[in-house]
């Protein structure tokens, strides 16, 4: 049976083109040019105009006082992680007086409604407060991590986790997350790479959009809808040498052309927020670039919303070098175009002052204000501040079994099979005792990994030892020995070994669960080396030389350097952190109730010594393929492959696909059309499985030099045994435009190689030609 699936790119408007010019940059090409590509301006449905609005804002701007104006700058935390529902003594005082508009860290319907009664019953113009919060991959009901999320390829999924997240936030009074995170990651050694979408901006910028549609909705106005806030703008996860908060360094192409794609399809998609990231750029603080925060996003963009900082990072600007204090810091921020601080309290103790003696003009004031204001506007607050704080729907909407039932099904879409030598996976009938050993296997902390929001650590997660033994049929025990330890300073240590070896000895399968604990990737979680830290290698070799059929389940944030598991293991499941159901979703694949599907979205690398290492790299004058084997005077390692462990978009399935040769529509394409490249999938095993396709395209020459490979689309297939689907990509010359030398962003004439394949690494035909003219 042959069924035909088609996928049309994104174009330039929705792929987020970022061409924007500086002072040093050459004139970008005209709008005549046939290969320029314009710029799309934001047009979010929310940004629709609003004449009775304006006039609502219009009229009570014009009452505030400069204080009450600087107040709506403002964001400060309540206590809540460390204290619970408590709030510093001065800061409900500064609530009352009006010198707060909005609180993070605060939630539950009945702790922000009482927030909100400070702000509405106790201030002079009773302008509510903005509640906003991390909410980053599920608020009560925890989803896989955002890179385990990405690993699925699944934009409905990714979508549906994002909607649940707001159902669940804005039911316990929040109005805004700090999500999603849509920094291009390439080095492992970046503890955040954990909370994005992986290495590639095509895919980045899918996920991107998909986060924002999952959280705003249609309608801002609608209850069960937050705020959506893309982060950290810009190049936050360029950071030297993979350590947080570090330099960044790159070039202005690269910012173009890898960084600022995400954002701007965030933009494109009518996200509200946008905060800005820790680092430098270009020798200029984000939080006080204008660069970034007003050319860029606002006048070449068209980004109507707010602009918040990350947590202090105005006050940051001192120690970077770049403010000689916090007033000079607070005046670089406002006038770069940061409308609020979060934490610092520099606007607060500082912001008056720079207006009175004329470093900052007041119609920037009203502006920001203005935009935060228009925010409390659209969602309904100043109509009812307490319509997010209704405890009844608090209580019927956490935790609703249709949220669990999701989070369980992102979950196993998530995991990515990295090997299966021998079809060990899934796990056979007969296997009627199973070992489960090591220090993530019976860990409820652990399962939700950072980030995790409101979510209970304690009680609710299901871990992989229950959700084996509740899944494992009559006459199959499970048990546990934890084995060995994920702390770096049990490097070395044995404690544990002779138990779990012993109860490996009488099982009939070995499931080893290592990883990292929870807490070793995410924020100010950097480490320099990818290895499964403690002593957790060393049990799983003594494991592997039991004889016994080891399953290694990774749980992690990051690609880890496995390449001695890769090779002496017989079974590898990638489960990153899974979430609140991670052990059921665990259970779904080990068992083959559920057919692994997911697809790494970033590049695992043999050793630490490759890092930052992504596929689409550029080839250097003397590529290792030039040069005989062993030739020394190529780009390559004296003591390793230049190869990867597993490639970006490489994951294995229990069933096999085949791909037949690519077709295409036609040999070239001009300036205005468009070409279709085909191929035909099919099922060749004999179970169910769904196959994510993926095309690549090269460029071979441009007037800059270009990447060996660009992903340019994908579509996930369900397929059944046998069947086989035709499926087609659509390329447009602007889907293949970039940052020229001159630095216009546009498409080149030239040659072109395309193939369809089932990750970057693996060209499944010979890669087809195809020519664009002028």
């Amino acid at each position: 049976m042959i069924k035909t699936a088609r996928i049309l790119l994104a174009g330039a408007a929705a792929m987020a083109l970022a061409g924007c010019a500086t002072a040093q940059a050459q004139p970008a090409a005209t709008a005549t040019s046939p290969t320029a590509v314009p710029i799309a301006q934001a047009e979010p449905e929310w940004a629709r105009p609003d004449p009775k609005m304006d006039a609502f804002l219009d009229e009570l701007i014009a009452k505030m006082t400069l204080q009450e104006k600087i107040g709506q700058l403002t964001l400060l935390t309540s206590n809540w992680e460390s204290t619970g529902p408590t709030m510093r003594e001065g800061y409900k005082q500064d609530i009352a007086a009006g010198r707060v508009g909005a609180i993070f860290n605060a939630y539950t319907a009945k702790y922000t409604r009482e927030l909100q009664q400070m702000a509405v019953e106790n201030t002079r113009l009773k302008i509510p407060l903005l509640f906003g919060y991390d909410v980053i991959h599920g608020h009560r009901t925890i989803f896989p991590i955002s890179l385990g999320e990405a690993a699925s390829w699944d934009l409905e999924a990714i979508e549906k986790s994002a909607r649940v997240s707001a159902q669940e936030a804005s039911a316990e009074g929040l109005h805004w997350t700090f999500s999603p995170m849509v920094d291009i990651a390439r080095d492992a050694r970046w503890g955040r790479i954990s909370e994005g979408a992986g290495e590639d901006v095509f895919l980045g910028s899918r996920i991107a959009q998909a986060r924002v549609r999952g959280y705003q909705g249609d309608d801002l106005g609608a209850i069960d809808t937050v705020l959506a806030t893309a982060k950290h703008f810009a190049a936050y996860g360029a950071a030297q040498a993979g350590r947080d908060y570090h330099t960044v360094d790159i070039s202005e192409r690269t910012l173009r052309d890898v960084y600022l794609p995400p954002f701007k399809a965030a933009v494109d998609e009518g996200v509200a927020t946008f905060m800005t990231s820790f680092n430098e750029y270009d020798g200029v603080p984000a939080s006080g670039s204008k660069y970034l925060l007003t050319d860029v996003l606002r006048h070449k963009w068209g980004f109507d919303g707010f602009v918040v900082t990350d947590y202090t990072s105005i006050n940051e600007m001192v120690p970077h070098g770049y403010s000689k204090d916090l007033a000079q810091a607070g005046e670089q921020a406002i006038n770069a175009g940061v409308d609020m601080d979060m934490q610092g309290a520099v606007y607060m103790e500082n912001l008056a002052k720079s207006v009175e003696e004329g470093r900052v003009d007041m119609a920037r004031i009203d502006q920001a204000v203005r935009r935060i204001l228009e925010m409390k506007y659209r969602l309904g607050l100043f109509e009812d501040p307490y319509r997010y704080s209704d405890e009844a729907r608090q209580e019927a909407t956490l935790y609703k079994p249709e949220f669990l039932e999701a989070a369980r099904d992102v979950a196993r879409k998530s995991m990515v099979l990295l090997k299966n030598e021998g079809d060990v996976l899934p796990l056979s009938a007969q296997a009627k005792s199973i070992a489960v050993i090591g220090p993530l296997g019976d860990s409820k902390t652990d399962m939700i990994g950072s980030w995790s929001a409101a979510g209970d650590r304690k009680t609710r997660p299901v871990t992989i030892l229950e959700g084996l033994q509740a899944r494992a049929g009559e006459g199959v025990t499970v048990t546990y020995a934890k084995g060995a330890s994920y702390a770096f300073e049990d490097e070395g240590k044995t404690d544990g070994f002779a138990e779990a070896l012993a109860l490996a000895g009488k099982s009939d399968v070995v499931i080893a669960a290592m990883g990292e604990r929870w807490d070793m990737t995410g924020e100010a979680a950097s480490r320099t080396s990818l290895d499964l830290p403690g002593n957790q290698r060393a049990l799983l070799e003594k494991l592997v030389a039991t004889g016994k059929p080891v399953v290694l389940v990774l749980l992690s944030g990051r690609p880890n350097t496995i390449t001695w598991a890769n090779e002496n293991v017989p079974a590898i499941l990638h489960a990153w952190y899974p979430g609140t159901q991670g052990g059921q979703a665990v259970a779904d694949v080990l068992f083959g109730d559920y057919n692994p599907s997911g697809k790494l979205p970033v590049t695992f690398p043999r050793t630490v010594g490759q890092s930052p290492i992504h596929y689409d790299m550029k080839n250097t004058g003397r590529p290792i393929e030039l040069g005989a084997p062993g030739a020394k005077y190529v780009s390559r390692y004296l003591n390793t492959p230049n190869d990867p462990l597993y490639r970006f978009g490489y994951g294995l399935s229990y069933t096999t696909f085949g791909y037949s040769p690519v077709t295409l529509s036609a040999a070239s394409i001009g300036p205005n059309g468009s070409i279709t490249a085909s191929a035909t999938i099919t099922n060749t095993g004999d179970r169910a499985g769904e196959e994510v396709v993926q095309l690549y395209v090269r460029d071979l020459v441009g007037s800059v030099t270009r990447p060996v490979q660009e992903l340019k689309g994908f579509e996930k297939v369900m397929l059944q045994p046998g069947e086989a689907r035709t499926v087609r990509f659509t390329l447009r010359p602007e889907d293949l435009a970039f940052t020229r030398a001159d630095m216009s962003h546009g498409w080149e004439p030239g040659e072109f190689q395309l193939w369809i394949a089932p990750s970057s690494g693996a060209k499944a035909s010979t890669p087809v030609t195809f020519t664009i003219t002028e």
